[in-house]
């Protein structure tokens, strides 16, 4: 996900590229028309946007996976004639309104609120100048694992380097009219001492939320009262004041020229906000792609400051970094729970993907979240075990190396190998860690009752008739031959291949419960090959004895 790397051209890429409904052509689709009947600037500038408040989460890097994609189907669209430009931009001199529930030493913090988050200490230690700093280290630091092509940018840099000072003056002319857009929007008290402008502390550095006794357009400045009481005067520019998050939001649009920008649904309602402002100040509001929340478990929008959700570490920990951006992909505008349930899916779709984009038409590549999330350039990786089936083979075999799952791999599989296979031989380290970690602790074996028990043992005996090579299929065909017999697990909604009635997914059901302990797993054939028939049957005695759920 580069967004930088030559990209193919062919002519029927192109023609699909015209006609594809996946989101990102469609957003890249609104960029190419805001240019229509004029030539393109020098240079199309993609922002996305960081609060470095607290330490980056997953949602963070979303913006920056998904605004990636967009890019990169905007390229294709303009046959990769025109320049761009990804700016990761992070408000780091935003003052430190409270202080984070995750960091050390919370009550050291206490005398630096409403600093500036690039002169707040660095909690955490290390080589960072500051908090903001240390934060802002975090989110490079995974962009940079992940291979994007961005620039970074620092409010703090921005502001003192004066880089804004031209737009700032502007807004100190056009006062009064920023003014008529943010009053409206307060209530009465608020509208009493609302100013756009922040003025930082001459004297205790912190960011001023007072009322403008006069901003003078002529000269660029603004007075106010201190916290003392001294009536101070300060130039806008130099980064002696900053703009409240709305208005500069606006600001930085008219200031940077920015086409295209995505932000999350809590920012939709001042959209039109940040839209008028950057109007007002001389700009053109950017193209917007407003995506739904990441939510935790509980359903709760994930945060920063809470440090709720799962953290872009942890994902990594357990799955690689593909699975992510393929959850990031799928379904946008949809709210997502975010913690560890979702990982072994979305492993297990990657590959899916992955798999079937060599056989598609472009039409279809085009709607693969794979060619999204490669620029392009899917790699061909043959995965002949699933995710979900590696973590049933740990919680059968009581694995605790990925050597001892190769043993059932290698068996099952003669020719692949850690060597041929290294992108499995990295999954199967995933799910032993996952498997300690989130699976283990939650197993929970019930005894089989007097059908089950029949049933299990039938299973056993059809099993014991097979080859100790049989293919998955079948197995899994004797285990329907078993369960059609059985009154409890007949589906009369289907139909068998003999004209009686169908399996219940109860059988199967059953089967993982008893035997591994989970609600579910993957298709019984395919464990069961890969876990090895005598193996398996052995399970089933343990089962029927009564040592599984013991």
């Amino acid at each position: 996900m580069t967004g930088s790397n030559i990209i193919d051209l062919n002519p029927e890429l192109l023609a699909a590229a015209t006609e594809s409904k996946a989101w990102p052509f469609e957003e890249a689709r609104k960029i190419v028309a805001r240019y229509k009947g004029r030539d393109f600037p020098e240079t199309v500038l993609f922002e996305t946007g960081y609060g470095p408040s607290g330490l980056p989460h997953i949602g963070t890097f979303g913006e920056v996976a998904r605004t990636t994609m967009v890019r990169h189907a905007f390229r294709v669209l303009t046959q990769d004639k025109v320049k761009t430009r990804l700016l990761c931009f992070s408000d780091d001199m935003d003052g430190m309104r409270k202080i984070p529930e995750n960091v050390p030493d919370r009550a050291g913090l206490e005398p630096y609120l409403h600093m500036p988050l690039t002169a707040v200490p660095n909690p955490f230690g290390g080589d960072y100048a500051s908090f903001g700093d240390h934060n802002n280290a975090m989110l490079r630091r995974f962009l940079d694992t992940f291979g994007f092509d961005y620039e970074f940018a620092s409010a703090t840099e921005y502001y003192k380097a004066g880089r804004f000072d031209e737009v700032l003056l502007r807004a100190a002319a056009k006062y009064d009219d920023i003014m008529k857009v943010m009053l409206p929007t307060l209530g009465e008290e608020r509208q009493a001492t609302y100013s756009p402008f922040l003025p930082i502390s001459p004297k205790s550095g912190r960011v001023l939320y007072v009322p403008m006794k006069n901003v003078d357009a002529k000269a660029g400045t603004i007075t106010f009262d201190d916290e003392d009481g001294q009536e101070t005067t300060l130039p806008v520019t130099g980064g002696r004041v900053k703009l409240q998050w709305k208005p500069d939001f606006g600001m930085r649009w008219a200031a940077l020229n920015v086409d295209f920008e995505m932000f999350g649904k809590d920012h939709q309602t001042n959209q039109t906000i940040y839209d008028r402002i950057c109007v007002i100040l001389g700009g053109r509001a950017p193209e917007h792609f407003v995506y739904e929340l990441f939510l935790d478990e509980n359903g709760q929008k994930i945060s920063k400051s809470k440090g709720n959700g799962l953290t872009i570490d942890e994902w990594l920990t357990y799955a690689p970094t593909e699975s992510l951006g393929l959850y990031m992909f799928q379904r946008p505008r949809q709210a997502k729970k975010l913690y560890f349930d979702v990982i072994p899916k979305a492993v297990d779709e990657y590959y899916a993907f992955l798999s079937a984009y060599p056989k598609q038409e472009w039409k279809e590549r085009l709607g693969n979240p794979v060619w999204h999330m490669h620029d392009g350039n899917p790699p061909a990786i043959d995965m002949p075990v699933t995710f979900a089936l590696l973590l049933n083979l740990v919680s059968a075999s009581n694995a605790d190396s990925k050597d001892v799952l190769w043993g059932f791999i290698s068996r099952h599989a003669k020719d692949v190998t850690p060597k041929s296979h290294p992108e499995l031989d990295r999954l199967a380290a995933y799910a032993v860690r996952y498997f300690d970690d989130f699976v283990k602790p939650t197993k929970s074996f019930r005894s089989p009752d007097e059908v089950e028990n029949a049933a299990l043992q039938a299973l056993s005996d059809a099993l014991g008739q097979l080859p100790a090579d049989a293919s998955s299929e079948a197995i899994q065909n004797a285990s329907l031959n078993v369960a059609r017999k059985i009154e409890r697990y007949q589906d009369h909604s289907k139909q068998s291949p003999e004209g009686g009635p169908g399996v219940s997914v109860a059988f199967f059901q059953m089967i993982y419960q008893v035997l591994i302990g989970q609600e579910r797993g993957p298709r019984f054939g395919s464990f069961a090959a890969l876990y090895g028939i005598a193996e398996t049957r052995a399970l089933i005695a343990k089962a029927l004895a009564g040592q599984l759920a013991a």
